[in-house]
């Protein structure tokens, strides 16, 4: 057995005692099954949903929410941490903008982009990519400053153009701490969109929740749980093979 094999499995451990536990629940009483459904019954109204139109339109306006959000938030956070890494004029006015702003709840800040942005796609995206952006910016400013000066050195001394020292030399370098903190980014961005489609939305996952919640479907409320969780389950282990296969030559990885 390989050790990606081996990995996934003791993965699947975990997920496997928590189904257990939730039918144990349900099974000896615990809890209600008009409250706390069993997973069977969950699982096969999950399968059901997801040959409707109207799930997976409301999976799909998810989607587009946590991409477009999250691949803002890469560009963003990619550029300026680089750029507060190289310039120490750039560092001096982004490092107390995320002192302030890093540790802030940004779901705090919601109310007002819906103000300025509407119900829309607009107000949620934005509100995904400020979540994201800081442990990405974070990450990439890290990563960037600790590779070593005599890279750089080695690769001008060798006639390499300036411009080209970023890409061929500090980005790579830079990479394992980049994606780590991509990573850390995406699941926040799962986390965020839920929850800003939960306080104001006419589609997405979290608006399905509340809506089963007001008319208290207890299946179809547990419906959307587990399909934000198995997105981000997706995505997170899609991020981790890109990470392998792009840090193969790291000893690390």
């Amino acid at each position: 057995m390989t050790v990606r094999a081996q990995d996934l499995l003791l993965g699947l451990v975990p997920l496997a005692l928590v189904i257990a536990l939730w039918q144990a629940l349900v099974s000896f009483g615990y809890a209600p099954a008009t409250l706390l459904p069993p997973p069977g019954l969950v699982f096969r109204r999950l399968a059901q949903q997801l040959t409707t139109l109207t799930f997976e339109q409301d999976v799909a306006a998810t989607l587009f929410r946590l991409f477009a959000g999250f691949l803002i938030a890469v560009v963003l956070g990619v550029t300026i941490g680089i750029a507060a890494a190289a310039s120490p004029l750039i560092n001096s006015a982004v490092r107390p903008v995320v002192r302030v702003l890093a540790p802030l709840p940004k779901v705090a800040l919601y109310p007002a982009l819906l103000l300025l942005l509407g119900f829309g796609h607009g107000s949620k995206i934005t509100l995904v990519t400020a979540d994201a952006l800081f442990p990405i910016l974070l990450s990439t400013y890290y990563g960037a400053s600790t590779v070593e000066q005599k890279l750089v050195w080695s690769a001008l001394a060798a006639g390499t153009p300036p411009r080209e020292v970023l890409f061929k030399v500090i980005l790579p370098a830079a990479a394992p701490s980049i994606l780590t903190g991509c990573r850390i980014g995406l699941v926040i961005s799962c986390i965020v969109v839920f929850l800003a489609e939960m306080i104001t939305s006419t589609d997405g996952l979290g608006h399905v929740l509340v809506t089963a919640a007001r008319t208290f479907q207890a299946v179809d409320m547990f419906v959307p749980l587990i399909t934000i969780s198995l997105l981000g389950l997706i995505l997170n282990g899609a991020l981790g093979a890109l990470r392998s296969y792009l840090l193969r030559g790291f000893p690390e990885v």
